[in-house]
C-alpha cells in the first residue's frame, strides 16, 4: 500500500451553497451520536442558522467552515449579542477531522474578527459534556461566569456561560495574557 499524503485542513468564510444545511445536519448527527441529544438541539441550531442567513450584518457578524479533503468538517459563527459583545455560536468539528487543531483555529477566527469589528467582549454558552470545546475556550482566555442545571435536548445538562475581554493584552497566538490578581 502506498502512503497517503496528509491533507491540510483549511478554513473559509461560510457562503457556498450547502453550507447552511451542512451546519444544521452535522450538529444534529454528531450530537445525537456522541451525547444522545434529541432533535430539539438540531432545531435550535436550525433557528440560529436561519437567523444568521436571513438577517446578519456582515461588518459585525461572520461564520466560517473548516474543510478537509474538500469536505466540510467544522464550523463556527460570530454574531452580535449587543453593541459591545460578540457571541461565539455553534462551534463544531466533525469526529473525522479531530486532531488537526481546527476547533482552536475556528475560535481564533472568531476572536480576531470580533476584535476587528470593534467588540469589547465575547461570550458563549455551552454545556458540561463538551470537554474539548471547554479546553479551547479556557486556553483562549475565556472565564466561566455562570452555570445552571437544565433539562434540554432530552438529557440533564449543566449550561455554562463563558466570557472574554477582547481589550485585554494578547500573545502572538491571540491568547489573553494572564493579568495579576487585584
Amino acid at each position: 500500500m502506498g502512503h497517503q499524503p496528509t491533507a491540510i485542513p483549511s478554513i473559509r468564510r461560510l457562503g457556498q451553497p450547502g453550507d447552511l444545511g451542512w451546519v444544521v445536519m452535522a450538529h444534529g448527527e454528531v450530537y445525537a451520536t456522541e451525547f444522545g441529544w434529541n432533535a430539539d438541539f438540531e432545531a435550535l441550531v436550525a433557528r440560529i442558522v436561519a437567523d444568521y442567513a436571513t438577517d446578519h450584518d456582515p461588518a459585525r457578524e461572520a461564520a466560517w467552515i473548516a474543510e478537509l479533503d474538500g469536505r466540510r468538517v467544522g464550523c463556527v459563527f460570530c454574531v452580535a449579542s449587543d453593541q459591545t459583545t460578540a457571541q461565539l455560536r455553534i462551534l463544531l468539528v466533525h469526529p473525522d477531522a479531530r486532531g488537526h487543531r481546527l476547533g482552536a483555529r475556528l475560535v481564533d477566527e472568531c476572536l480576531t474578527f470580533a476584535r476587528q469589528a470593534g467588540y469589547e467582549r465575547m461570550k458563549l454558552w455551552t454545556n458540561d459534556p463538551l470537554v474539548a470545546a471547554r479546553h479551547i475556550y479556557l486556553s483562549r482566555g475565556f472565564d466561566l461566569v455562570e452555570e445552571e442545571e437544565h433539562h434540554s435536548f432530552g438529557v440533564d445538562l449543566v449550561g455554562q456561560v463563558y466570557e472574554r475581554d477582547l481589550r485585554a493584552p494578547t500573545t502572538a497566538a491571540g491568547n489573553a495574557i494572564a493579568q495579576p490578581a487585584r
